[in-house]
């Protein structure tokens, strides 16, 4: 009985002082360990360093597209303007017009002078300006300036934003076909593979090439605006102005026009008909004609065949 009580406490006092499984040691991490690994792949040290930068460029990248895509359009705008002026130089005007065009950066595309009917001189005065976009206002204002009245202003302006994108557009499409053509020109095997492709992309250089000129036709129209002035004085305004006698005038002038119109046009009608009535209606009346009178031939001989008969009866 000692002997076994021995035993047990032996056994006992040897598996309180075992250390633990290395199994346990191994799964079981220390706190201060746990803690700096933590630590670590929330801030990575030296080569951990890439993946942020790669989700900050992407970030940036992001930030970019948005940006691009909110910011403002430049809007192309075609601006168009006529004014009709009243001045009692038009020659001086003309050139004070000419000075203001050059002084704004543009030019002068046209200019021609004339005379009215009532007037041995030159009092009229037609011009056609070109003036940056941008100053196209300023300089509206200093042309009006040069005469001593406006008579007629219209001004006009056409948004041409969305057909210059859609061309913008178009222009990329045609340029990337072009690209991806001269590869595989660069790849044919055979001279009629390399002719068929060399056909096409001719033609797409023939659409680029449109492409692109009316692409330049809208940036020229859209960076230099058109101003048209017409410069009279105030006879040419008076003498170019309706009255009541001027238009009963007209009026007759009209009427007269419209009777010789018709006059013509009877005398037109009769030569186109007169070969028609000889060629085609005069043989067939003739026909007719020749038929009818045979016809009415037969007939009398027919009557006079039954009053001869009827003569006879009455005589037996």
């Amino acid at each position: 009985m000692k002997t076994f009580k021995f035993i047990f406490i032996l056994s006992l006092g040897f598996l309180v002082g075992c250390p633990e499984p290395a199994a346990n040691s191994a799964n079981v991490m220390p706190r201060e360990d746990a803690s700096s690994y933590k630590l670590s792949a929330e801030k990575p040290v030296g080569g951990g360093g890439g993946g942020e930068t790669k989700n900050q460029t992407v970030a940036d990248q992001t930030t970019t597209q948005i940006s691009e895509q909110n910011a403002p359009i430049d809007r192309k705008i075609i601006r168009n303007a006529d004014l009709q002026l009243e001045t009692d130089a038009p020659d001086e005007a003309q050139q004070k017009i000419t000075a203001i065009a050059e002084g704004k950066g543009g030019f002068v595309v046209e200019s021609t002078q004339s005379s009215s009917p009532q007037s041995t001189t030159r009092d009229t005065v037609l011009m056609t300006i070109r003036v940056p976009a941008e100053k196209f206002n300023e300089t509206l204002d200093e042309v009006r300036k040069t005469g001593s009245r406006v008579i007629v202003e219209t001004v006009k302006g056409t948004d041409v934003t969305e057909e210059f994108i859609d061309i913008e557009a178009r222009l990329k499409a045609k340029k990337t076909l072009e690209a991806q053509f001269m590869e595989i020109m660069k790849r044919a095997n055979s001279v009629e593979a390399a002719l068929d492709v060399q056909k096409e992309l001719s033609e797409v250089r023939a659409e680029i090439e449109k492409i692109e000129g009316r692409k330049r036709f809208l940036e020229n129209q859209a960076s230099l605006s058109t101003i048209k002035v017409k410069l009279q004085t105030p006879a040419a305004f008076s003498a170019n102005s309706e009255g009541f006698f001027s238009r009963l005038k007209a009026s007759m002038g009209a009427g007269f026009d419209v009777a010789v119109n018709f006059v013509l046009g009877f005398v037109a009608v009769l030569i186109a008909v007169v070969p028609f009535l000889i060629l085609v209606v005069l043989p067939i009346f003739l026909v007719l004609r020749y038929f009818w009178k045979r016809l009415r031939r037969r007939s009398s001989a027919r009557e006079i065949a039954k009053e001869e008969v009827k003569e006879e009866v009455r005589e037996e």
